[in-house]
């Protein structure tokens, strides 16, 4: 531990947690760490400390996020602390002191600064790395990837991630890229979590909100108004429009009255759309909604002056700012990406100043911003990811309802899902209780990426750094898997082979005089009391031709139709003498052998004389096999070997076909994990 902890947390005036302790060890060690905890747990004083640390030993730290809204937070936190020429900042937008030995930035400007070679690179100490787990990200993801395995070695990392199910993991990987990584996880909330559903009852004039578990169970109340819903749509259209009258999708303005009649303000109102998010605080405010008392909204109208002084009148005129104000006023607000960033940092402002009562926000709001709100309102459990709309993951769930509850302010954040047609509460009840959040590398060679690697790496190099990804961390780990079970494939089979060998001779000698017997007439399994005759019929289908061996109709014939009946099957049958037959097991010496195929005609009629008579047109010309006298002494013949074959007197013989059976079954098995090995060794 540094002599000096203590006054390097010094100012913090809360106690600290286990978890941070002990992310500080590891930190005083000179290790890397990955911390994964809830929002809100405080992950932040870990970053915090080594970023102090790296500044008393006149190092640089660099600090990245994956948006731009929370670069910008970090900043202002920052410079709040540290005074604007310590801290720097460089995103797509600002470009403001680089050269400080404190920068905060998004990760995609540090991957193209390691790329480059910057020279910013030196003294560099400590990277953190913010909201790590979004390497998932499909579009964003690899880029947290290059990030680790392209700092240079000396550089070490704090990574912060929501709670993972699979953090050792993650660190383990960190660890064979970068060096000793130690992980912290705490799953611990600081503030209770109640998840609710809300849902409108026009029969009782109400709205319902119920709690999603009781006793850590799927709450059987709300359970019923679901599933007598579903009934109602079940029965049919007028209980169906019954059933859909009683039950609604409360209103936006519905559930704003709900949280301001039941203290649960201020919330954070997730939309997963910048349009229906402005779209909501403009109707909420135009419903006469005004959320905020005469001394708020004196306190509003100081933070806008103050915050877009800089602006000129003209150019606020163009972005709304009349409403924008009136909103806020009224304690309404939209935050998402495509607002300016001035008007997003006045709604931060006034939010964490508890000025403004309802945020009606994407989920970026809940990536990193430190907007901690009493309770949280998710709209939809879907969202359209750009290709197609998509159930919420446990992941994205727990993300987003980690903003309901203020760490020293609330003893119970709230959670409150609005009730839909087209989700069945189950799922809502699955997705609260859910616990498992596990983090899949998104890692794929992009063209920005390969044109990085070629452009500064051999191709021996560039390859071995591919190799070095999460992605392929992870696949490895399938690998040992498979490595595994072929081992155990391999001792099986050797035990089978063991078990197959026979003392008295060749047993796949004989087994090949059995393949034999059965290609000329295929062997029939006999199950119980059933006959093999009456098993052969069963498996015969239109189109098939078989040769009958029985009276005057001997000879080729194809099959129409074939049913089970009581006495057993009936097959209905036609010859080349458009002879129609009905057959049974009685009409066949052994078990009917399949001598060739033919296409039916597709106007199937086989009761009609023009049908029958093109289906003995093409029974005629159909290519058929032997099944002659020959036929029938190649089979007598390789009985008679088979009988004469010294196996034959091994009194375990059956169980030693078995075992070579399953052999066969295993060996198959092995190639194909063999091939499956040489496939991920040559990727």
């Amino acid at each position: 531990m540094r002599a000096d902890r203590a006054e390097l947390t010094a100012h913090y005036s809360f106690p600290l947690d286990t978890f941070q302790l002990k992310a500080f060890d590891a930190l005083d060690d000179g290790q890397s760490v990955l911390v994964a905890a809830p929002t809100g747990s405080g992950k932040t004083v870990v970053a915090e400390y080594a970023i102090e640390a790296a500044r008393r030993a006149g190092r640089r730290v660099f600090y990245t996020a994956p948006i731009k809204a929370l670069s910008n937070q970090k900043y202002h936190d920052l410079v709040a602390r540290y005074g604007v020429d310590q801290v720097g900042l460089l995103t797509g937008d600002n470009s403001i002191n680089g050269d400080a030995p404190m920068v905060v930035m998004t990760t995609e400007v540090l991957r193209n600064m390691i790329y480059a070679r910057s020279g910013a690179l030196d003294r560099l100490d400590v990277v953190v790395l913010d909201e790590v787990h979004f390497l998932q990200d499909t579009y964003r993801g690899p880029v947290w990837e290059e990030v680790i395995i392209h700092l240079p070695e000396t550089v070490r990392l704090v990574c912060l991630s929501a709670t993972v199910s699979n953090a050792n993991e993650l660190c383990d990987w960190i660890s064979t890229v970068r060096g000793p990584t130690t992980a912290v996880v705490e799953e611990r909330r600081p503030v209770r979590l109640e998840n609710l559903y809300m849902v409108g009852d026009r029969t009782h004039d109400r709205m319902h909100l119920l709690p999603v578990l009781v006793g850590g169970r799927p709450n059987n109340d709300a359970q019923r108004i679901d599933s007598e819903a579903a009934r109602a749509q079940r029965g049919g259209p007028k209980r169906a429009t019954s059933g859909r009258r009683r039950l609604y999708t409360p209103s936006r303005l519905d559930v704003v009255d709900v949280l301001d009649r039941e203290q649960m303000m201020p919330a954070i109102y997730f939309i997963f759309s910048r349009n229906q998010c402005d779209e909501a605080a403009r109707s909420v405010l135009a419903s006469g909604a005004r959320l905020t008392t005469g001394d708020e909204r004196d306190r509003i109208r100081e933070i806008v002056d103050a915050r877009l002084a800089g602006i000129e009148a003209k150019d606020l005129a163009v972005l709304g700012y009349s409403q924008f104000l009136a909103q806020l006023e009224a304690g309404i607000a939209a935050h998402h990406a495509g607002m300016v960033p001035p008007f997003k940092e006045v709604v931060e402002a006034c939010f964490v100043e508890g000025l403004v009562k309802v945020v009606f926000a994407t989920e970026t709001l809940a990536v990193g911003i430190n907007m901690p709100a009493k309770c949280v309102v998710i709209e939809k459990l879907t969202k359209f990811t750009g290709d197609h709309h998509a159930f919420l993951t446990p992941g994205e769930y727990t993300q987003l309802t980690g903003r309901a509850g203020r760490r020293g302010i609330d003893e119970l954040g709230n959670a409150i899902v609005l009730w839909s047609p087209f989700v069945p509460f189950d799922q809502v009840a699955a997705l609260a209780s859910s616990r498992s959040f596990h983090l899949n590398s998104a890692f794929r060679p992009t063209y920005n990426m390969a044109a990085n690697l070629v452009r500064s790496y051999s191709s021996e190099q560039a390859h071995h750094l591919l190799n070095l990804s999460f992605a392929q961390y992870q696949a490895d780990r399938d690998v040992g898997k498979i490595e595994a079970r072929l081992e155990r494939r391999q001792q099986h089979l050797r035990e089978l082979t063991a078990e197959a060998t026979s003392p008295y001779g060749d047993i796949d000698e004989y087994r090949q005089i059995r393949k034999r017997i059965d290609a000329v007439v295929p062997r029939l399994p006999t199950i119980g009391r059933d006959d093999p005759v009456e098993l052969a019929l069963m498996k015969l289908r239109p189109g098939d031709i078989v040769h009958v061996d029985k009276g005057r109709y001997a000879g080729r014939a194809a099959i129409l139709t074939s049913a089970h009946r009581k006495g057993g099957m009936r097959i209905t049958a036609l010859t080349t003498r458009r002879d129609r037959l009905q057959l049974s097991a009685v009409d066949f010496d052994e078990p009917p052998a399949v001598i060739g195929k033919l296409t039916l005609p597709t106007e199937f009629a086989p009761h009609h004389h023009q049908y029958q008579r093109e289906v003995v047109h093409r029974l005629e010309r159909a290519e058929v096999a032997e099944h002659t006298r020959r036929r029938r002494a190649a089979r007598a013949e390789a009985e008679r070997e088979l009988h004469d074959h010294p196996v034959e007197a091994d009194p375990d013989l059956d169980e030693r076909l078995r075992a070579a059976v399953q052999a066969e079954r295993v060996a198959r098995e092995v190639d194909e994990l063999r091939q499956r090995m040489r496939g991920r060794s040559q990727s």
